[in-house]
């Protein structure tokens, strides 16, 4: 069966995680990616430690065909071409292209697709139904909309280090990028929006993403600023301030998440306890008096889970549907026969060798019953697919594309072997 975005091309413009990560999605789903990279330079990612080649994962090239891990992730499915857009005569080819394109999407810093002519009042002359995204730290409005910004700052100024990990902790970032990635779905959304405008109208459009506006409208939800009010701390650790009990807890052999989110949850989870007592406690069965006594109502079941395995406990609250899980480390969580059914973990393909490499990447995540969605191809050999999609795409011969490449406007991995 077609994919969904079957026959949608994609320039994209995108380096490091957050641009990636939305045209991965796109990419999952059929659309036809062309990553567009510098002659000089390449995608950083394919030439950044970790590197994956044949003897192994390690911090330093080891052959001349370990390739950037990230990388490896990040580019699956897609094609690649290496193209100068600095150059008129590059900036002429990327025109011809835009034509033929649907959508453009690049993540440079502000300011840097206006000065580089690739930017949408540049691209809509070209293509007056392109749909143009641009992915940013802070957006193309506001006083903040210059700076230049990675993950780590952008969770720190949208709030997120402030109310992630104890009330006496100093402000810490997630374990991932989170704010890239979200950015990055956040975009492949907006995109998939817009295609759907045009299809019925035929207009195509901007679309302005800030990563500081993605974090902050997903940690919203939860009414931080209230929480002064409610006399509660910012910092919650695993706790959150609508439930009660809400945390991780330790057991013979490890640690298991334990929620009640009403009061069936529990009334059942006190059973299990054997504190079918606490049932006539009208404090104990009022959620409010349990979430201002949470340390309480958590030595009540650390108590009982420390006399007891992970897997023991776990049966007995799942016999009884009380939401639980184990504390899974990455290495277990890669392993489990859930996210393994799911298909949620893929082998990685290094496209020098065309053999797997000792690590894995994310399954596509969003399970379509009509259409399929996956990455169809590993990740390209930097620039292999430059001279066939410009021979395609443009009006360029073989003997204009053997000269662009000696002026060095186009370029293929040869050119870029460091």
């Amino acid at each position: 069966m077609s994919k969904i975005l079957e026959n949608i091309t994609v320039l994209d413009l995108t380096r490091f995680f957050s641009g990636p990560q939305a045209t991965l999605l796109l990419s999952g789903m059929g659309a036809n990616v062309i990553k567009i990279d510098d002659p000089k330079t390449g995608d950083p990612s394919a030439f950044s430690p970790p590197y994956a080649g044949p003897n192994g994962i390690s911090f330093h090239k080891q052959t001349e065909s370990d390739l950037g891990l990230a990388y490896l992730k990040r580019a699956r499915g897609k094609k690649s071409i290496n193209l100068d857009l600095k150059n008129p005569e590059g900036h002429a080819i990327f025109l011809q292209l835009v034509k033929h394109a649907d959508v453009v999407m690049d993540n440079f810093s502000a300011g840097v697709a206006s000065r580089l002519k690739v930017d949408y009042s540049s691209l809509c002359k070209a293509n007056p139904s392109i749909i143009y995204c641009s992915l940013t730290g802070y957006g193309s409005t506001g006083p903040d909309k210059s700076l230049k910004a990675y993950d780590l700052m952008v969770q720190a100024a949208a709030g997120l280090m402030s109310v992630t990990g104890a009330n006496d902790s100093p402000p810490i970032k997630t374990g991932s990028p989170i704010s890239d990635a979200i950015s990055g779905a956040y975009a492949a959304m907006g995109i998939l929006g817009a295609l759907f405008h045009k299809q019925r109208t035929g207009e195509g459009q901007e679309i302005d993403i800030s990563m500081a506006d993605c974090l902050f409208s997903m940690i919203f939800d939860e009414p931080f600023d209230c929480y002064d009010q409610l006399g509660i701390p910012q910092r919650q650790g695993n706790r959150i301030m609508r439930f009660s009990p809400f945390n991780v807890y330790e057991t013979l052999n490890g640690w298991i998440a334990i929620g009640a989110a009403t009061n069936n949850d529990w009334a059942a989870l006190l059973n299990v306890l054997g504190k079918t007592d606490l049932l006539s406690d009208p404090n104990m069965m009022n959620v409010g008096w349990r979430i201002q006594n949470n340390e309480k109502i958590d030595n009540i079941i650390s108590y009982w889970t420390k006399q007891e395995t992970t897997s023991s406990a776990l049966e007995k609250l799942n016999s009884k549907s009380i939401p639980c899980a184990p504390v899974r480390t990455m290495e277990e969580a890669i392993k489990s026969k859930q996210l393994q059914a799911r298909k949620m973990v893929s082998s990685l393909l290094n496209p020098l060798t065309n053999t797997t490499v000792s690590a894995s990447g994310p399954g596509f995540p969003i399970k379509f019953s009509k259409t399929p969605a996956h990455y169809d191809a590993p990740s390209p050999i930097p620039g292999e697919h430059t001279e066939d999609i410009l021979e395609s795409l443009t009006n360029l011969t073989k003997d204009d594309l053997l000269e662009l490449i000696k002026k060095g406007i186009i370029g293929n991995y040869n050119s870029l072997k460091r």
